[in-house]
C-alpha cells in the first residue's frame, strides 16, 4: 500500500511509518550532499544558525543536475547516504526529522533517528530522470559555490520512497531478522 505524507514532517507522521513502507512525499524537501554537511556541522561547532531551520524538516542526498530547457531541475537521484553519516546526528539533534538516499546507515545515524524521533528513506538509484519529474519548484537557499551540491529548497509532489529506517529502528538492510519487510524482493 502506498501511502502520502506532507513535510515539513509531524511526529504524529513519522511514529506511524514502518520500515518497508513505500510512500509518496508532498511538500518542501532541501538538498544536500557532502560539501554542504560540512559546512553545515561546522557552522553549528561555531554557534551560527544553519542556513534552514531544520525543525521537521527533509533533506535529499542529490547533487540535481542543470535543469533542460523548459523543466524545473534535471536529473536528480539519491547518493550514497553514508558520506553524511558523520554529519548527520548533529543535524538530526538539530531538528531534522528525514532524511532520502540510498544504501544503508550506520549505527550512530540509526541510534539518532531512534532516538530523536526521525525516519531515513530510500530513493531508487537509477531513476534520477523520473525522479526529477516530481520537482515542481528549485531555488538555491545556500552555499551557491559549490554548485550542484549547493542546498536547495524544492517543492516536490508524490517523490517515491521507501522507510528504510523508521523511528523504531526497524530497518529494511537488516536481512538477517526473519520479519524484516522485503518490499521489492518476490518470494521464491
Amino acid at each position: 500500500m502506498l501511502l502520502r505524507i506532507t513535510a515539513p514532517l509531524l511526529d504524529e507522521v513519522i511514529e506511524r511509518l514502518h520500515s518497508g513502507d513505500m510512500l509518496a512525499v508532498s511538500g518542501v524537501v532541501y538538498t544536500g550532499r557532502d560539501a554542504a554537511h560540512r559546512r553545515m556541522t561546522e557552522a553549528l561547532a561555531r554557534g551560527e544558525a544553519l542556513p534552514f531551520d531544520p525543525t521537521g524538516q527533509i533533506i535529499y542526498y542529490a547533487g540535481p543536475c542543470p535543469a533542460p530547457p523548459g523543466r524545473v531541475i534535471g536529473s536528480i537521484g539519491p547518493t550514497t547516504s553514508g558520506r553524511m553519516d558523520a554529519y548527520a546526528p548533529a543535524l538530526i539533534r538539530c531538528g531534522l526529522k528525514a532524511m532520502i538516499g540510498k544504501g544503508p546507515r550506520s549505527p550512530e545515524v540509526v541510534e539518532a533517528i531512534r532516538t530523536c524521533g526521525g525516519v531515513y528513506f530510500a530513493a531508487v538509484g537509477g531513476a534520477a530522470a523520473l525522479m526529477s519529474r516530481c520537482v515542481k519548484q528549485a531555488e538555491v537557499v545556500a552555499y551557491p559555490d559549490l554548485g550542484t551540491e549547493a542546498i536547495r529548497r524544492l517543492v516536490v509532489e508524490d517523490l517515491p520512497v521507501v522507510v528504510a529506517v523508521d523511528c523504531r529502528g526497524g530497518c529494511v538492510y537488516d536481512v538477517t531478522r526473519a520479519d524484516a519487510p522485503r518490499p521489492f524482493c518476490p518470494r521464491v
